[in-house]
This record gives structure tokens, C-alpha cells and sequence, in this order.
């Protein structure tokens, strides 16, 4: 564990999910591929669509409403949308293909490993201080065995725009009572967990996955508070 600043009380932690909590390259990898397949099954006239069309469809979404970004799973199920009309589908059935490939989607997107040292760490953890989880993603953290250590868990798109934003920072402390500047942040990202919690008032932590350094890393705009390279480095807080 490595400090940079100076820590102040800390009476709530917040987790962001994604990477943070887990590896989630190869869960996004497979649903991607078993969402696809599914669309292709789903009607003739998309045996043949790929993947990198369905993309195009999600920047040309970008590119109408640029607001879209913060609901990643809305902006997901409108190119799906888009995707079975263009090719021809009615409006139910593209209606009721859509809903079919987003639960299709759900389900495995909340095919999560969580590694049993992190299951510690939050048991222990939670029994100091509530915790709550904070996410840009659509990973349901009662589908994957973590909802049991969250007070509650902010969505963005549900419960405001996407970090680095502070919606959802400030939302935390108005759902714990408790001021920004108690509540510690953890999180992988540089520019979304750290830069974005510390801009708003909260205090940072930053896990560090890939043995990065922060004096050669482009994406550092302000420094946490203190950095760990393992979830259980936390408990040494207690």
C-alpha cells in the first residue's frame, strides 16, 4: 500500500465493479460473441450480420445523442433495435427480438468470476463500514454473489451520468449521509474512479492490476490517495 495523501476519516467505502472487483475482458468478450450469435439465430434475415455492423450502428446512436453514453445499456439495446428494423423486421417482432437478446445479454454478462480472496476482503470490510457499489457498466452485482456486501448500487444511465461526472459520487453521500470527503473511492480507472472522486471531494484508492506507475502513466490527472495492487491490502485500513 502506497499513500500520497494524507487520509482523512473514513466512514463508507464505495467499489467501482467492473475490473476493480473482477476480470472482466473475456466476460465482455463472450457475451459479446453469444449476444451475436443469438441475434443471428433470432430471424433469417440477420443470419449474416457481424458484429462490427451492430457498431457502427452504436456510433451513428453516439453520434445522434451524445447523452447516450452514460446509459451503456439503453445504448446497447437501441442498436439492437436499429440493427432488426434496418434489416427488414416488423416493429413487433423487432421489439420482441430486442428484448429477447438484452435478456439474452443479461445473462451472460453476469457470468462473473469473483476471485474468493476479494469475497473475503468485502466480508471483512463490510463489517466496518458500509459499502456501496458505484458503476458506469450493466454487471448486476446480485447476479454475480456481491450484492450481499452493498448498502445499495448506483447505475449510471439509472442514477445519473457517467463517472468522472459526480453525480453518482454525490449521490453516495446523500444516500449514506455522509460527507464526500469521508467516503473512499476504490477503483481501476485513473480518469473515471480517481480523477473523478477526488475532483468531487471524495477520497481515492487506487488498484492497481497492472503494475503501472503513476509518475509514467499518461492517464494520471491527479493523484489518489493511496494505491494497492490487491483488494485485501484494504483491511490494513481497519
Amino acid at each position: 500500500m502506497k499513500f500520497y495523501r494524507p487520509l482523512k476519516r473514513i466512514e463508507a467505502i464505495s467499489f467501482d465493479l467492473d475490473d476493480t472487483l473482477y476480470e472482466n475482458y473475456e466476460v465482455i468478450r463472450r457475451t459479446d460473441t453469444e449476444t451475436l450469435k443469438f441475434i443471428q439465430g433470432f430471424h433469417p434475415a440477420l443470419a449474416n450480420i457481424e458484429g462490427d455492423a451492430i457498431r457502427l450502428m452504436r456510433a451513428e446512436l453516439l453520434t445522434q445523442d451524445a447523452e447516450i453514453y452514460h446509459d451503456v445499456t439503453e445504448w446497447r439495446r437501441q442498436a439492437v433495435l436499429l440493427a432488426m428494423t434496418r434489416a427488414g423486421l416488423s416493429d413487433d417482432d423487432a421489439k420482441q427480438g430486442t428484448k429477447a437478446v438484452m435478456e439474452t445479454f443479461a445473462y451472460w454478462r453476469s457470468k462473473i468470476y469473483v476471485p474468493q480472496e476479494n469475497h473475503d476482503a468485502l466480508a471483512v470490510l463490510a463489517e466496518r463500514w458500509p459499502l456501496v457499489a458505484i458503476t458506469n457498466g450493466n454487471a448486476d452485482p446480485h447476479a454475480c454473489g456481491l450484492a450481499q456486501y452493498f448498502q445499495f448500487t448506483l447505475r449510471a444511465g439509472d442514477h445519473g451520468r457517467a463517472k468522472p461526472y459526480a453525480d453518482m459520487y454525490k449521490k453516495t453521500s446523500m444516500k449514506l449521509d455522509i460527507p464526500l470527503e469521508n467516503i473512499l473511492h476504490v477503483g481501476d480507472d485513473l480518469t473515471t474512479d480517481v480523477a473523478g472522486s477526488v475532483a468531487c471531494g471524495m477520497q481515492a484508492c487506487w488498484i492497481n492490476l497492472r503494475e503501472g506507475n503513476l509518475m509514467h502513466i499518461r492517464d494520471t490527472r491527479l493523484l489518489p490517495h493511496i494505491e494497492i495492487s490487491q483488494l485485501a491490502s484494504l483491511t490494513a485500513l481497519l
